[in-house]
């Protein structure tokens, strides 16, 4: 029976990932079945020493103990690798409470206003970002939009998760496989720098990177939406 909840998960993911593409949201309806998946098959084997280690393997899952080594490593590699892109100002790397690594980018170094379409001069940092995440691949990688205040709550989600699908559409393009990234816009309700309606706010406009690591027993918690992204 354990080979045969592999397979499941195997070949539900190949199916979610082959889906059409023209639905702006597959992504996060794609990570949120997976995770359920994941759930629910460990939730079978809860009682089995051999259990998780097998579902572990196919999804590609850290142990436990290996986690915060690994994410270390991959933060040291983000820092290296954007450490000019940091001394500008264009991103920051930091690391959130629960473990998980977020690679804030301005929208104004990726974007044009009111834009989705990545500007050429994003490509080489975006690119640099790919070929890490496709080396560390033990993860989870959430894109999450936002914008500052001007214009409509409407517009600002619309704009939000135009952009994100805009940069993991990009990431997907350099290697990393669709089924480990989702995608979710939060428009304007996750400011950086709180602000009346309608303030023009640079630091407000931005694409969150939130990479989280899978984690054998507890696989479907990399999946689960990242937290709250304001200050």
């Amino acid at each position: 029976m354990k080979y045969a909840r592999i397979a499941i998960v195997a070949v539900t993911i190949a199916t979610l990932s082959a889906c059409a593409t023209d639905d702006p949201n597959r992504r996060a309806k794609t990570g949120a079945v997976i995770g359920g998946i994941a759930g629910a098959v460990l939730g079978n084997n809860v009682s089995h020493a051999t259990g998780a280690p097998y579902v572990g393997a196919a999804l590609g899952a850290l142990a436990g103990g290996a986690v915060g080594h690994y994410m270390d490593n991959q933060k040291a590699e983000l820092n290296r690798q954007l450490a000019e892109e940091q001394r500008n100002k264009e991103l920051q790397v930091t690391q959130l409470s629960d473990g998980s690594l977020k690679v804030g980018i301005a929208s104004d170094v990726s974007f044009d206003l009111n834009s989705a379409q990545l500007k050429p001069q994003a490509l080489d940092t975006y690119g640099k970002i790919a070929a890490i995440l496709k080396n560390y691949d033990k993860t989870v990688i959430h894109v999450v939009g936002h914008t500052d205040t001007t214009g409509s709550d409407e517009y600002n989600m619309r704009l939000s998760e135009s952009r994100a699908n805009a940069v993991a559409t990009y990431l997907e393009g350099q290697g990393v496989p669709s089924q480990r990234v989702r995608t979710e816009g939060r428009g304007e309700r996750e400011l950086l720098v709180k602000t009346p309606d309608n303030t023009p706010e640079a630091r407000n406009r931005r694409v969150d990177i939130v990479i989280k690591p899978i984690v054998q027993g507890n696989e479907q918690a990399a999946w689960a939406p990242p937290p709250y992204l304001g200050s």
